[in-house]
């Protein structure tokens, strides 16, 4: 449940529409349900604006379908991430509307509580080995309200690429950039806008990249001062944190 919804349940009880019997059964299960396997905190959104989000690695496929299915039924749009097709076919059975984005893994489910998408979050990918933690982070920040640009491939190795959208990522109000090998493409994004670039080391490139630990550090020194940084492959803090980045601009997280 979020600040929306709560606020339609307790006008239904003051116009009459709900009575306070059915207001409480929408209520029973805040501040957090109890799964036995899991702790389910219902009012997440409540206090930060966006609900709790599935992290299904490590998780049974039995186990991610029953978190999702108890968040849904409070009405929040839910996101889980990580999901492998096993888990994604019992997500269906309960919730039919629900959507696999395969790319990423995501599993996502809209209830349509998000208001009409402002602002603008750019995410930008170095190369195509990077597009699936870049999808989950534009993934991520569609559905928690934001109007998200993709710009791929684009990688410093070639970076007439990237200057071919210079008018594209001006207009952004966060950006993401997700790269792998030396990690140098959010230094570069970073000196050409005047709004936060979060940066998302990947696991790409050969050995002495580290699995991505190279391109963490070379971001963690970026001379780009507007450039903050994730931990490697985490594409969903990152669309995370520059939708709310975008929701807070455009006073939506009040």
């Amino acid at each position: 449940m979020n600040r929306s919804s709560l606020l339609r349940v307790l006008a239904d009880v003051q116009t009459g529409a709900l009575t306070p019997e059915a207001a409480s059964d929408a209520l029973a299960h805040l501040p957090f349900e109890d799964a036995g396997f899991a702790t389910i905190d219902h009012h997440r959104s409540l206090r930060s604006g966006m609900p709790e989000v599935i992290f299904a690695s490590g998780k049974t496929a039995e186990q991610t379908s029953e978190i999702f299915l108890r968040l849904a039924r409070t009405g929040v749009n839910v996101l889980a991430t990580r999901v492998d097709v096993a888990a994604y076919m019992l997500i269906q059975k309960h919730s039919p509307a629900a959507v696999f984005h395969e790319l990423s893994g995501a599993v996502t489910l809209e209830q349509g509580n998000v208001q009409v998408p402002a602002g603008k979050v750019t995410v930008i990918c170095a190369g195509t080995s990077d597009l699936p933690i870049a999808e989950e982070a534009a993934v991520t920040a569609t559905l928690f309200g934001a109007q998200v640009d993709r710009i791929n491939d684009v990688g410093v190795a070639g970076i007439h690429r990237l200057l071919a959208h210079r008018e594209r990522i001006a207009a952004a109000d966060a950006i993401v950039v997700c790269a792998g090998m030396e990690g140098a493409l959010p230094s570069v994004v970073g000196g050409m806008v005047a709004v936060p670039v979060v940066a998302v080391p990947t696991s790409v490139g050969y050995g002495a990249s580290f699995a991505g630990a190279a391109a963490l550090l070379g971001m963690l020194n970026s001379c780009s001062p507007n450039v903050t940084v994730v931990n490697i492959d985490n594409g969903f803090g990152a669309g995370y944190a520059a939708s709310t980045i975008n929701l807070n601009i455009h006073n939506y997280l009040q």
